[in-house]
């Protein structure tokens, strides 16, 4: 790798294999799949393919949401796609998502299965097929809308940006950090402004737009995500720490953030989710002794 004082951009870039960084095994600049693999499939309408990144809680979250209304049609399967390990790339998580990205849903309820991938429109997806936490109202809908894709588009720079160069990266390049925590620290004013004057940030009642935004930025409010929390001085934004809390005490945000987890405390980590009962079960059984 060349030091970044000395390297000047090739005339036509070129995959360097040796490049560096905690993901650089499944980084590559080809799509589609590289093994045969089908998905596996169980009893319920959802199938969820994910894991418990930010992007796949906020899916986990929504179901979870549901089911607690009492919509019985949003049980759900959920089995864990291991990244690190190129499960995103397997035959039949490509044809369910092309991108190759967590998470996708399939829904086996219709005539025919419907794929959906990219976490915003999953949640869009679910809110439509169920009524819930996307407001009817015209200018509520658009100020959900609105803030979801807010969401969508920052917290690129929240990941790929500040949190690939500030905790993964092989090497700190101070340019392009401040360049990131500058534009996280603006968004997080961002959420702190809107959250002076909104109970939740769609508006007074709570919805997919909040489900989207709190698996990112309420964890980095709690301090949770790249160990840059004291960095970003995340505890000078009141009202999004207010915001934080008050989401995160709900039950149905404490289940799905544990569904499809494999770090952390073991009691939090629910691997695959397929009954309600796992919760109760299945997260106990790695607490107990092995042999």
């Amino acid at each position: 790798m060349t030091d970044s004082a000395d390297y000047v951009p090739p005339k036509i870039w070129t995959w360097d294999r040796a490049s560096g960084g905690r993901f650089a095994n499944i980084n590559r600049p080809i799509a589609g799949p590289t093994h045969d693999k089908d998905l596996p499939v169980g009893r319920h309408p959802l199938q969820l393919y994910s894991l418990a990144t930010p992007n796949g809680v906020k899916v986990t979250i929504m179901l979870e949401e549901l089911l607690a209304l009492g919509h019985d049609g949003a049980e759900y399967d959920a089995w864990l796609i291991r990244i690190n390990e190129g499960d995103q790339f397997g035959s039949g998580f490509v044809s369910v998502n092309p991108n190759s990205k967590i998470p996708a849903l399939l829904d086996r309820s219709e005539p025919e299965p419907v794929r959906v991938f990219e976490s915003g429109a999953i949640l869009i997806y679910l809110a439509e097929k169920f009524g819930a936490f996307l407001p009817q109202n015209r200018a509520a809908r658009a100020e959900t809308l609105s803030w979801l894709q807010w969401q969508m588009g920052s917290a690129p720079f929240l990941g790929g940006g500040f949190g690939h160069f500030y905790a993964y990266a092989p090497v700190k390049i101070e340019y392009a950090i401040n360049r990131y925590a500058m534009e996280v620290k603006r968004q997080l004013d961002v959420l702190d402004r809107r959250l002076a004057e909104s109970e939740y940030v769609a508006g007074p009642d709570y919805t997919i737009a909040d489900m989207a935004i709190w698996p990112w930025y309420g964890v980095l409010a709690r301090g949770e995500i790249y160990d840059a929390g004291e960095f970003l001085q995340v505890g000078d934004y009141k009202n999004l720490q207010r915001w934080t809390e008050l989401v995160g005490a709900r039950p149905a945000v404490k289940r799905g953030r544990m569904v499809n987890r494999v770090f952390g405390d073991p009691a939090s980590q629910l691997h695959e989710r397929h009954e309600a009962g796992d919760f109760d079960t299945k997260t106990q059984d790695k607490l107990a002794p092995q042999g």
